[in-house]
């Protein structure tokens, strides 16, 4: 049995995330308390009452989405709901890094929360508000984009942020360009683009700054070996805990390549997938990459029913 957690990022955000855990787990609660305390504000009361779009703001959603994958975590452990031993590798998209790197034991809680709390001040404020974004575009595979991207440069700079599935790709830069491709996407040839709901261009060399601000602190944190295997986002393949630092300050402006460290994954054994955090976005993009992968999406306290269906044979 090889199983492979996998930890969402950004836009998987909603309100009460987490609420559930809390109020049913000592262990969740616990570590909910501690982000508040990390973070010097009461984070929790906008993820589990408040207001969508305060939730939505970058500096809210990064590290309210890794302590929800966190706590999820931490019950699934305290309740021993999976054999941990069966466990081969993890991985996470973009900010979801951050819960892997913890889920790994490489890393603490506490210096997650702190890197997350620079790296997502550091991204918002890397552009003004309204001057860059994102979009997804579907139905299109790699090489296509590619192309289409390089017919619209002229309105602006734009590339490929992330590689998420064939068929999804993300990608990030200049308003300018996102607005003409997303009003003229028909005559573009794309069937459907969607604008994403993000304050800035993420994974793209336009925020450069924010790369920039996290590679000045990030040596203060060690990282210890990784428990498990470990999938880099910018290079798709395992890496040790001694790359960390350098690849997490690239990850800010390089393209996220799921698609590949799923294939990756499956190539190097791995059969089951749990994804653990709010949201089931990652669980989706798994069976378009592989329609046969076995994958379970604990979001919610009744999902953990879902893991009496592993055979941890």
């Amino acid at each position: 049995m090889s199983l492979a957690l996998l930890f969402p990022g950004q836009g998987s955000h909603f309100i009460g995330m987490g609420k559930d855990f809390s109020s049913k787990f000592t262990v969740a609660n616990q570590l909910f308390s501690d982000l508040d305390q990390i973070l010097g504000r009461p984070l929790t009361e906008i993820m589990f009452d408040g207001n969508i779009d305060e939730l939505t703001l970058t500096t809210n959603s990064q590290p309210s989405i890794m302590a929800v994958s966190s706590a999820i975590l931490e019950t699934i452990r305290s309740e021993n709901l999976i054999n941990f031993d069966d466990i081969k590798a993890v991985a996470g998209h973009s900010l979801g890094e951050y819960s892997a790197l913890y889920a790994a034991n490489s890393i603490s809680f506490s210096s997650s929360i702190q890197l997350l709390e620079v790296r997502s001040r550091a991204m918002q404020e890397s552009m003004p508000v309204g001057t860059g974004g994102m979009a997804a575009i579907i139905g299109k595979s790699m090489l296509e984009v590619e192309d289409l991207l390089d017919s619209i440069k002229d309105y602006g700079q734009i590339s490929i942020a992330n590689d998420n599935a064939d068929g999804q790709i993300v990608v990030s830069g200049e308003m300018s360009a996102i607005n003409h491709l997303c009003t003229n996407s028909k005559g573009l040839g794309v069937k459907r683009v969607l604008k994403l709901s993000v304050s800035a261009p993420f994974h793209c060399d336009l925020i450069q700054s924010a790369s920039n601000e996290l590679l000045k602190v990030i040596n203060n944190y060690e990282f210890d070996k990784f428990r498990y295997d470990f999938y880099s986002n910018v290079t798709s393949q395992q890496c040790s805990n001694i790359e960390m630092p350098d690849l997490l300050v690239k990850q800010i402006v390089s393209r996220v390549r799921w698609r590949e460290i799923i294939e990756n994954m499956i190539k190097d054994g791995i059969s089951t997938f749990i994804e653990i955090g709010p949201g089931n976005v990652l669980s989706n993009l798994v069976k378009r990459i592989n329609k046969s992968s076995n994958i379970l999406s604990i979001s919610k306290v009744e999902d953990l029913e879902k893991l009496n269906t592993i055979d941890h044979r």
